[in-house]
């Protein structure tokens, strides 16, 4: 009894899911979706993209679709053509790519029309089977390279784009095993990062942050919480316990997923003694409908008690969204030196939107930010750059290379 009366509780929440969408209502959330990223993307200019002349690609498609899943499927594609990391869907089905960088475990990116991969995320299964920066890749899931990355490929023929298609089928998607063919110094190798399950759907961490003294110099690592405002009180209690420490160092790089500028600001507000601009932002909408630009900087306030020594912030790929934009602050307000590699690159700050049959959502990038100077985020790369590809098994050469900064600082 208690097995048919959990069914039969649950049968209307089935039944919501499962109510039929008609292809009439398909085809509208198909102009909303499109009519919205044309009145709102922030970085068509800087690409080579002509959005209306895609449209009759995709409304052939939609004309006939009577799935959600295959709605899905188009709608994924369409995105595609962005070739932006910062834009997705907030759904997806089993053989949908994964997110890229929150969802990958590997950067890679085409040098000299050779697709390296340039680095591996710390802890992750590319990592632990031996996937290093530095190495070719050959195929995936014995399909060569040229042709796996088709079915990702917009239709602009730009390096950039070419690069996107490279990370998003080197992600994989939500349900099969990867099998990468690499190019090492020692021939052709096989490796297999989801042999131990598919952890990049299931990422876990101790803790919100974690913290420990390395050699009298204070280290707190963010983990993927930049989005929970309970971070700020367990950053504040951490802190204050490492006010005495001669130096510290923030590690950033594993803050993938963005977050809000609550918490952004939260941080930031412990290292400075007056308000400070530290970002700039211009909103494409009101450019496109008026002809007229409308930028604004904003201002981070102190807060609590100062941190006045040495900082150092570590980023990598895996540094994005307000994560960049924290590091980005840090720099512009001449509080930290950053030490890393190039960040995850996403362009500017999105803005969800929802479909009005489906209920889909995504999210596109609809505010360009800027460094204090002027120079766009994405652009921006670290004071000191490590050489990743030199990184030995076992060692962190980006976190060892602020310790030996650190330490000649003090001397």
């Amino acid at each position: 009894m208690k097995k048919l009366f959990f069914l039969i509780c649950c049968l209307p929440t089935l039944t919501a899911f499962t109510q039929t969408t008609t292809t009439q209502q398909y085809k509208t959330d198909f102009d909303y979706f499109w009519n919205t990223i044309n009145d709102n993307y922030s970085y068509f200019s800087k690409k080579n993209i002509d959005w209306n002349s895609l449209r009759p690609i995709y409304q052939l498609q939609i004309d006939t679709v009577t799935t959600r899943n295959s709605f899905v499927h188009i709608l994924e594609k369409a995105m595609n053509e962005l070739y932006d990391h910062h834009c997705s869907l907030n759904t997806n089905t089993p053989t949908s790519s994964r997110l890229v960088p929150t969802s990958a475990d590997m950067w890679a990116s085409y040098r000299d029309n050779k697709p390296i991969i340039d680095e591996v995320r710390i802890g992750m299964g590319a990592e632990k089977v031996g996937i290093r920066a530095g190495m070719e890749v050959v195929a995936i899931d014995d399909v060569k390279i040229a042709e796996a990355i088709l079915s990702y490929l917009p239709h602009s023929n730009t390096q950039e784009a070419r690069n996107f298609a490279l990370r998003l089928a080197l992600a994989g998607n939500h349900s099969n095993k990867r099998k990468i063919t690499l190019k090492t110094t020692t021939g052709l190798h096989d490796f297999f990062p989801d042999q131990d399950g598919m952890l990049l759907e299931h990422i876990e961490y101790p803790a919100m942050l974690q913290s420990s003294t390395i050699n009298g110099i204070g280290y707190i690592k963010v983990n993927n919480f930049l989005y929970d405002n309970q971070l700020i009180s367990k950053f504040d209690s951490v802190l204050n316990a490492s006010l005495q420490k001669k130096a510290l160092i923030i590690d950033l790089r594993e803050t993938a997923s963005g977050g809000n500028t609550s918490v952004a600001r939260a941080i930031l507000g412990r290292f400075i003694a007056k308000e400070q601009f530290y970002q700039k932002h211009e909103l494409y909408a009101e450019e496109k409908e008026t002809g007229i630009k409308r930028s604004w900087v904003e201002i981070v306030s102190p807060r609590g008690i100062t941190y006045t020594r040495p900082v150092v912030i570590l980023a990598n790929h895996w540094t994005g969204s307000i994560s960049e934009g924290i590091t980005i602050a840090f720099d512009g307000m001449k509080r930290a030196t950053v030490i890393g590699t190039e960040l995850a690159r996403l362009n500017g700050a999105v803005e969800s939107f929802k479909m009005p049959n489906t209920k889909i959502g995504f999210n596109i990038s609809t505010e360009r930010l800027y460094h204090i100077n002027g120079m766009p985020r994405e652009l921006y790369k670290p004071t000191i750059i490590v050489p990743i590809a030199k990184q030995k098994t076992g060692e962190d050469l980006i976190l060892q290379t602020a310790i030996n900064f650190l330490k000649q600082k003090s001397k």
